[in-house]
């Protein structure tokens, strides 16, 4: 397991501090201030412009150009008759079965799925034998999130936790890293059965935001879960496949939790393999 000094200084620094700082800083509209963030970070990540739908001057402040939207047409979307569409670009941290009910992390290091959905031991048995894939966005990613395939929410758990970075190196040496990180952990009934999507925080990540619901409360100390099924007091949001779901604003991983039978991973997919949003990457069983 690694234990090098970028790990040990996440441990010992004010994690929630430091992301709160820089959410502040990402949300405020100074021109100088703004432009400044925008324009350094669009040069050290080298991010595509031409794929955005306004030029970095256009932008209301850093998260407004952090969670930008595409052109028309700048994704493709796969026949989601067929497929299970990627729900973002990034790379691909691990996929795989969920077997005992474990979840695989890096290379000697797992958690389980209750863990994952805030210790929900009936939603995590629907998932026993079933599949799971890791994505990783990038800083120089699109940072918008949408459905793996269309379904209609169910059930939303916020689960606080800690903020630590979810690159590689991380993943690899801090335990459980996705079951410990804050997470939104959302539900979903689909022609497919029962699709989780959680999007993990990570450092100096200001919040996670859903199309259904806004912001989500961000550095809490309480698990909230909201009830969207039949019945409840919350209508429950209907989303088709490729549909946006929500945004990260400075941030992070998606993890997605398929029940057994009813998918299988393309084979040309692994870890570390690129992908963007769109493609396909599950045939559906």
């Amino acid at each position: 397991m690694a234990t090098g000094p970028f790990i040990w200084l996440q441990h010992v620094l004010p994690q929630h501090a430091i992301s709160r700082l820089a959410g502040a800083a990402a949300s405020s509209t100074k021109p100088w201030l703004k432009d400044l963030l925008i324009h350094r970070f669009i040069r050290a990540y080298d991010v595509n412009m031409a794929e955005a739908t306004k030029p970095a001057g256009e932008y209301a402040c850093f998260n407004d150009f952090f969670t930008r939207a595409l052109k028309h047409g700048a994704r493709e979307i796969a026949d989601a008759a067929e497929y299970i569409i990627c729900p973002a670009d990034g790379a691909i941290s691990q996929l795989g079965r969920i077997e005992e009910g474990r979840i695989v992390q890096a290379k000697g290091q797992s958690y389980t799925a209750a863990e994952l959905l805030g210790g929900d031991e009936e939603m995590a048995a629907r998932f026993e034998g079933g599949a799971f894939m890791t994505i990783y966005l990038s800083p120089s990613d699109y940072h918008r999130v949408h459905m793996p395939v269309a379904g209609t929410l169910q059930h939303t758990t916020y689960i606080p936790g800690d903020l630590f970075s979810v690159n590689q190196e991380t993943a690899a040496g801090v335990p459980r890293l996705f079951a410990r990180n804050e997470r939104l952990a959302c539900l979903f009934g689909t022609q497919s059965g029962h699709v989780a999507s959680v999007m993990v925080g990570a450092m100096i990540v200001a919040s996670i935001e859903t199309v259904w619901s806004g912001l989500v409360k961000a550095h809490g100390k309480d698990i909230i879960n909201t009830d969207y099924a039949a019945g409840s007091s919350h209508p429950a949001p209907v989303l088709a496949a490729g549909a946006e779901m929500g945004r990260f604003l400075l941030g992070s991983t998606v993890i997605l939790l398929f029940e057994p039978g009813r998918i299988e991973w393309l084979p040309e997919l692994g870890p570390t393999t690129k992908l963007r949003m769109g493609q396909p990457i599950a045939r559906k069983l």
